[in-house]
């Protein structure tokens, strides 16, 4: 049986985003369907509609505290009290562990634009020229598929996660 993480990577590695992956996993312990916690978060992703904000797998967590904690009652703002302060406690334990809750700190590059990806090229070829004598010494070849994601079609089509990326064997490294 997988652990929670595990289900949370297995997701997210099948395509979808944070957000997802972290909600979706616990969802149905707070009576909330897999598919409408698919859905509902995906907005969420990459940092609040890929703007590069709050961190999906936080916004996740804040959403799932709502969920077990949360006000619906018109009156029962000791609840609202309460999930506000445990949310604003696992902000406070995430951003010392992270550093940031901020996505486009925590993945090192701003998902609204792609000038990142300019130098992919020059950073693969030197990547392969360097690890040449390896390849060699154990006697691997290395196949390079450049695909250029030009469309939202394109990008689910290959599950792209992020700007640029470079996989090895189906793996973003």
């Amino acid at each position: 049986m997988k652990s929670k993480v595990e289900e949370a990577l297995a997701c997210f590695n099948s395509g979808f985003d944070c957000s997802q992956a972290i909600l979706s996993t616990y969802c149905e312990e707070f009576g909330l369907e897999k598919e409408t916690a698919l859905k509902l978060s995906c907005g969420f992703a990459a940092g609040m509609r890929r703007l590069g904000e709050t961190c999906g797998a936080a916004t996740a967590a804040y959403m799932l505290i709502g969920l077990k904690y949360g006000k619906y009652l018109p009156n029962d703002n000791p609840s609202k009290e309460r999930t506000f302060e445990l949310v604003q406690e696992f902000e406070r334990r995430f951003a010392a562990q992270n550093q940031s809750t901020n996505c486009r700190e925590l993945l090192g590059f701003d998902l609204k634009n792609c000038e990142r990806c300019m130098a992919t090229d020059d950073t693969l070829e030197e990547a392969l020229s360097a690890l040449s004598p390896v390849f060699q010494a154990l006697d691997s070849e290395v196949t390079v598929n450049k695909v250029n994601i030009t469309t939202r079609e394109l990008a689910e089509q290959h599950h792209f996660i992020s700007s640029p990326t470079i996989r090895i064997n189906g793996v973003d490294i």
